[in-house]
């Protein structure tokens, strides 16, 4: 069985409430009619329900009567909502005047929702911008507990068994940090452990990636990876991880132990931390392109509960795999 195989499995044990706010978008609609077909979470439409009665209808959609649909003009709770983002964003100068236009945003609604215990996780970006998707999560939703940086991992699956777990890793960030510092690379490193533990279920071997090995280079880049790498170890002592690794040295046995004998990490790293986020956005690309791999995400770390952000160019499939890991998320963050 699969990874994504297991995750549904545990999905369907534990169904999550996710709230889906791109409602009328047509992938949206059949990603969502296979997951309530296959009973995999419940599922919340945003959106003008007459709009997306008539698509459903027209794509001979036959599960999305099972969704719960709320039109973010008009409904029941809306007045509770206005209410919530006042207390919440009141100083920063929000009023109900503002707050009664932003709720009726499906971006914003479907934080709110999360945030007053009526969904649990979310997932969008099929039509919106990471920048808009992100602006009201972290406005609302806001970060988990001593995080202050949201990042974004891939889950990749390779053609290469021999490297990773049995061929999978996971790559951060990805999607968020243009060029985070020390201490913001020390915590995606902590983040991206979380989600390999969480979502995959192995023991996470992080390597903080570099065109350095142990020294091999002199600059202020390589410099930022080690510091990172010495702070995230403070802040998780018992997290396997090491730096800096090319990422040869990281993944390649015979590399690693050439390059880094001591390290208990080169040569075994299934989690690889990038020093920024062109390399990291690069670096998953071409594995995902030349490499043939199978790249889920982005799955964004660090937030309080789970939402994540979609290419725009997503498939059905896309979408369906992402309410999947969501579900998983909400599932972890609980226990």
């Amino acid at each position: 069985m699969n990874l994504i195989n297991k995750m549904v499995q545990r999905a369907k044990a534990d169904k999550q409430r996710i709230v889906l706010p791109e409602g009328t978008d047509e992938r949206t609609l059949r990603a969502a009619d296979k997951i309530l077909s296959d009973e995999v979470s419940k599922i919340i439409l945003l959106g003008n329900p007459l709009e997306i009665e008539e698509k459903a209808q027209q794509m001979g959609l036959t599960n999305i009567g099972k969704a719960y649909i709320i039109d973010p003009k008009e409904h029941i709770k809306k007045r509770e909502y206005i209410e919530l983002l006042v207390e919440l964003r009141k100083n920063k100068g929000m009023t109900p005047e503002k707050a009664s236009k932003l709720v009726e945003d499906p971006l914003y609604l479907s934080c709110l929702m999360i945030k007053n215990g009526d969904a649990d996780g979310e997932i969008a970006g099929a039509q919106n911008t990471t920048g808009d998707v992100l602006r009201p999560a972290l406005q609302i939703i806001k970060t988990l507990p001593g995080v202050k940086v949201v990042s974004g991992a891939f889950i990749m699956y390779t053609q290469t068994p021999q490297y990773g777990e049995d061929g999978v890793l996971l790559f951060a960030d990805c999607a968020v940090m243009p060029n985070p510092n020390a201490k913001e690379l020390a915590s995606i490193a902590v983040s991206s452990a979380k989600t390999m533990q969480s979502l995959v279920g192995v023991e996470p071997k992080v390597a903080m990636l570099s065109f350095s090995t142990k020294g091999s280079a002199e600059h202020e880049m390589v410099d930022k990876v080690r510091e990172a790498t010495a702070i995230a170890k403070e802040i998780s002592p018992q997290l396997m991880i090491d730096g800096e690794l090319q990422a040869d040295a990281a993944i390649v046995p015979e590399v690693g132990k050439s390059k880094a004998p001591d390290s208990a990490i080169a040569g075994k790293a299934n989690v690889l931390v990038f020093p920024t986020l062109e390399s990291g956005n690069i670096g998953y690309k071409l594995v995902q392109r030349l490499g043939n791999a199978q790249a889920i995400g982005p799955v964004l770390q660090g937030m309080a509960a789970p939402v994540n952000d979609l290419s725009r160019g997503c498939s059905v499939e896309d979408i369906y795999n992402m309410v999947v890991i969501t579900a998983n998320q909400a599932i972890g963050l609980k226990n």
